[in-house]
């Protein structure tokens, strides 16, 4: 028998995730990978994993699952309360987990994804070098069809073979995410110039509210509608955070597991570090935009990528 954890309950949506699949836009295929980047990078740093090794992303929460082994685990992300043994354990922090022990995930009361680490990562068959689920493209997770965790399955992870140290994040390093609303900094692109001024100041100077239609594949804004001087554009390869119009003039904003190419004219892109606000923003949650250059923003990115390695977390108390 394998080891790792038995899902008991298999929640909201809980997708395994790792990094994300690179190099295969050709093939039509996205990167998946979690919608909360840095919290899913915390959640293995805390277990002292490799950046890119397996976790699940816990959409909402209600996952419950029991352990088949000795391991450690932390939780980061959106605020959802975590039991061990039915006592409560403490988020952004590393947990010593024993055979029989039961983990259960409440529901989120604020955020939207949750990241569940465990040392030495999640483990299943990779396909195109990723594990990563994304149920648009039926590819990655446990089974390799793309399908979210399933109540009774065993999900494979090492077993600890000596004590590990355990760490903890304080508050005042975490990352701050939205409590209700998001302003997300916007890259200009090329067909910008395809939208008269007015409707552009009219965007920028605007509220815009998440949709129940959102998901991993887009979030789907609705307020003001902005049109294109053009109807459609050939259809062309398109980004993580392209912001699209299509002929309803309600924005989108295209997600981890979006389609490779698009026709609706774009604006331009949601600076990368601002996605994650909006990964964990709530349906019926506020959008605001601003502009940003895209030196700025590149100067932002080194910046905040020094930030994050020279943080250090804190010895957890055994």
């Amino acid at each position: 028998m394998k080891s790792g954890f038995k899902v008991i309950k298999a929640g909201i949506l809980s997708l395994l995730q790792d990094g994300g699949r690179f190099g295969y836009s050709h093939l039509g295929l996205c990167s998946g990978g979690p919608m909360d980047k840095e919290a899913f990078r915390w959640s293995n740093r805390l277990c002292s994993n490799p950046e890119n090794s397996g976790v699940i992303e816990v959409s909402v929460g209600g996952l419950v699952m029991e352990a088949q082994c000795s391991c450690c685990i932390a939780l980061t992300g959106a605020d959802i309360p975590m039991h061990i043994n039915r006592n409560w354990a403490a988020p952004w922090q590393t947990h010593l987990i024993e055979s029989g022990d039961r983990v259960e995930l409440g529901y989120a009361r604020s955020g939207m994804r949750g990241y569940l680490a465990v040392s030495g990562g999640f483990r299943c068959e990779k396909i195109f070098g990723s594990m990563s689920t994304v149920p648009r493209d039926k590819l990655g997770g446990s089974r390799q069809d793309g399908s979210a965790i399933q109540v009774g399955e065993v999900l494979s992870c090492p077993t600890l073979q000596t004590l590990p140290q355990r760490y903890k994040l304080s508050e005042e390093v975490r990352p701050v995410r939205p409590q209700g609303n998001a302003k997300l900094r916007v890259v200009l692109g090329y067909q910008h110039e395809t939208f008269d001024l007015d409707k552009k100041q009219l965007f920028f100077a605007s509220e815009y509210t998440l949709t129940k239609d959102s998901d991993r594949t887009g979030c789907r804004l609705k307020g003001p509608a902005i049109m294109s001087n053009v109807g459609g554009i050939f259809s062309e390869g398109i980004c993580h955070g392209a912001i699209q119009f299509p002929p309803d003039g309600q924005p989108i904003v295209l997600m981890c597991d979006r389609p490779t190419i698009g026709g609706y004219p774009k604006l331009g892109s949601v600076f990368s570090r601002d996605m994650d606000k909006l990964g964990q923003l709530a349906h019926g949650g506020k959008v605001t935009f601003d502009t940003i250059d895209i030196e700025t923003a590149r100067l932002a990115l080194l910046s905040h990528e020094e930030e994050f390695l020279a943080i250090k977390p804190e010895p957890a108390e055994l």
